[in-house]
């Protein structure tokens, strides 16, 4: 029997609702736990207390840092460390938000994520490419407004290719603005859902903020700039060609995108796919691909991940 004593307030963390996070931790690692106040008591086979007692000492470090975290956070983390067996639990809780109040809090929710955010922090030109609701976007998002709050750029641009997802819209009223606006709302959303729709609003008046397809971006350089373009699957080759080169002095971009879902005409190639293969061995750039496990929606979207991926196998 191996005994481990938890900081202050964290065995309150630990055992949550019903103790729901003990029940957890014993049936990921074939363990019995046994809680008398802030000690616990371990049995079970040696390696896999061990393997307990670690994840338990990084809990214990985070807490006494001041770590926050949300139940589901700490429970896909588990079940993360537990199937892998090489990561920690601080792999999954950076030491600071991405972006902090007055804002919505952001704070990456795994590895990859981590990984992810590092890189862009890193180079200036970062490829993120997986599942839907992996946080590929809102990520790179984020890291726009924190870059455009720390004064590192002066204006976050947004872009996406216009391409139908399957469906053929036909004719749509309006003005040109009212026409692409569906195309883009994505993207606003991820903004509004972290600075407040008043706040993107005036943003967007004063130009310090710009959403627009990505057929917008040919001819122009963007300095002091955070630029991202979502979608970038649904790009021909000759069109991220055309964005790549839209780079400027002081400027950092981000090109997002799932290759599992194009929507591009039969036959005609993909520019993410390609961009892949001709530039994933350059250094300065960086690539990283996401799976079902940083799913960030409804738990219900990582199987249908799975599902779909084994399927298409």
């Amino acid at each position: 029997m191996r005994e481990i004593v938890l900081p202050h307030r964290g065995a309150e963390i630990l055992f949550d609702v019903q103790d729901e996070n003990i029940r957890l931790l014993e049936s990921l690692f074939n363990i019995r736990i046994n809680a008398r106040g802030s000690q616990l008591f371990i049995e079970g086979e040696e390696k896999q207390v061990a393997a307990l007692e670690a994840i338990l000492e990084d809990f214990s470090k985070l807490v006494t840092q001041g770590t926050h975290f949300s139940n589901g956070d700490l429970q896909e983390a588990f079940e993360h460390i537990a199937q892998e067996g090489t990561l920690s639990l601080q792999d999954f809780f950076p030491k600071k938000p991405i972006v902090e109040k007055p804002f919505r809090e952001v704070v990456p929710r795994s590895p990859n994520q981590i990984r992810y955010v590092r890189a862009i922090e890193r180079s200036d030109l970062v490829f993120a490419i997986g599942p839907a609701g992996t946080g590929k976007t809102y990520l790179a998002v984020a890291m726009a407004v924190a870059f455009l709050t720390r004064k590192q750029v002066h204006r976050i641009v947004l872009a996406r290719p216009a391409v139908e997802a399957g469906e053929r819209l036909g004719f749509l009223p309006g003005d040109m603005q009212e026409k692409i606006n569906p195309y883009l709302r994505p993207l606003y959303d991820a903004l509004f859902h972290i600075l407040g729709n008043e706040k993107v609003q005036k943003l967007v008046t004063r130009g310090v903020i710009e959403v627009a397809p990505l057929a917008f971006m040919r001819g122009r350089t963007l300095n002091d700039a955070f630029i991202i373009l979502d979608e970038a699957q649904n790009c021909s080759s000759e069109q991220m060609k055309m964005f790549l080169t839209r780079i400027g002095l002081n400027s950092k971009a981000v090109v997002t995108g799932d290759i599992t879902q194009i929507d591009l005409p039969s036959g005609q190639k993909s520019g993410l796919v390609e961009a892949k293969g001709i530039l994933s061995h350059k250094g300065e750039i960086s690539f990283c691909n996401f799976n079902e496990r940083d799913s960030v929606r409804h738990r219900i979207v990582k199987l249908v991940i799975q599902a779909y991926g084994k399927a298409q196998k």
